[in-house]
């Protein structure tokens, strides 16, 4: 055999051979992508609640839309399928494989996850996006959540959230002294340092809890949902801003072990979906807190009240303690609230020469 013709044999057998194994790589493929699954996601909130509701549920359409079907997703509102208030427990146990909630509602199990919601005083909604996606947030909630068997990822932010419903005024510091207030998270404990009791329940309790007096006030999240679930029928005072939720990210938790049943592509749909639903969530938040704040406005029954100055300073006081003396005790809330908070010491120049500056100027011309 000439060189010639044994080197275009050897070229053919190799080609042949590089053919076959395309073809087996895309038999594999093709194999993966009809591989279907059925999950269960449970949640905290009221079922079709505006906003949170409404929200996980177009995640779970997302993902079944942009998965072609292979990924089928049941959600299951607040005490559906868990209570409320233990969608982590279930998702850490694979009791569902999906949940979806604020992470301080585990605060008393795993002390940093609270700052991946927010912390008092600290990040608003898109500094919360810039810290997840490009500042480290994200890796760091992925690192200790995989000590416990789980991956998340943010989807959704309520934007900034008003100080809640009061069935007294707020003069000074004093008036919170013997407060029953529904608050959760560290925002919580701040009102707390401050001489009020903290009390924490779902959503579906606060209207009735407020109404009859089991609690003085109570935070939910902001006009949009407040309406919603009618509390201002049950307290007259609605003051803002808030501190202790000033841009709260909600979470896609999944348990590890789920996820890693998941193919590459699903599992890329799912982040992007969560991502997606983030932005989406915040859109819908700032447009539907707009309608609600104007609508809340007219009514002379509420009454919109600014907190006064010296009280926002001394909760201010009371949340860095709080905060400080978290870090001393436990180290992987030192690292979350060093990282959160070395980034907006970065980031309060660029919003004070810009967002504030520009808004500042813009409701000085305002007619």
């Amino acid at each position: 055999m000439r060189r010639r013709d044994f080197v275009s044999g050897i070229a053919l057998a190799a080609g042949a051979a590089a053919c076959s194994g395309e073809q087996g790589a895309d038999a594999a493929a093709a194999g993966a992508s009809r591989e279907s699954f059925e999950w269960n996601l449970a949640t905290s909130w009221p079922p079709g609640l505006p906003g949170l509701g409404t929200g996980v549920q177009h995640l779970v359409e997302r993902i079944g839309r942009a998965s072609g079907g292979r990924l089928q997703i049941k959600v299951f509102a607040g005490g559906e399928l868990v209570p409320a208030l233990e969608v982590f427990d279930a998702v850490r146990t694979g009791t569902v494989q999906m949940g979806h909630d604020a992470s301080y509602y585990h605060r008393g199990k795993v002390a940093a996850a609270q700052y991946f919601t927010t912390a008092p005083f600290g990040l608003v909604a898109q500094e919360m996006d810039a810290w997840f996606y490009y500042g480290g947030g994200q890796e760091l909630w992925h690192e200790l959540y995989g000590e416990l068997g789980m991956i998340a990822f943010p989807a959704g932010n309520t934007a900034h959230q008003m100080l809640g419903w009061f069935n007294r005024e707020l003069n000074s510091i004093d008036d919170l002294k013997g407060l029953k207030i529904r608050m959760p998270g560290l925002g919580g404990e701040v009102m707390q340092r401050a001489g009020a009791t903290q009390v924490t329940m779902p959503a579906s309790d606060i209207f009735t809890s407020l109404q009859t007096g089991a609690i003085d006030a109570a935070e939910w999240v902001g006009p949009y949902n407040d309406l919603t679930l009618g509390l201002h029928k049950a307290a007259r005072y609605y003051y803002y801003p808030g501190f202790h939720e000033p841009g709260p990210a909600l979470e896609c938790m999944i348990n590890k072990a789920a996820w890693d049943t998941l193919p590459e592509d699903l599992q890329e749909i799912v982040r992007s979906c969560c991502q997606a639903i983030n932005l989406d969530m915040q859109a819908e938040y700032n447009w539907g807190n707009a309608m609600a704040l104007e609508q809340l406005r007219a009514d002379p029954d509420v009454e919109l009240r600014e907190l006064p100055q010296e009280i926002f300073d001394e909760l201010r006081r009371h949340a860095y303690e709080a905060m400080n003396e978290l870090s001393a005790q436990d180290e992987w809330s030192a690292r979350i609230q060093k990282s959160m908070f070395d980034f907006m010491q970065k980031s309060n120049d660029n919003l004070l020469t810009g967002e504030l500056a520009y808004l500042n100027m813009r409701m000085r011309t305002r007619s």
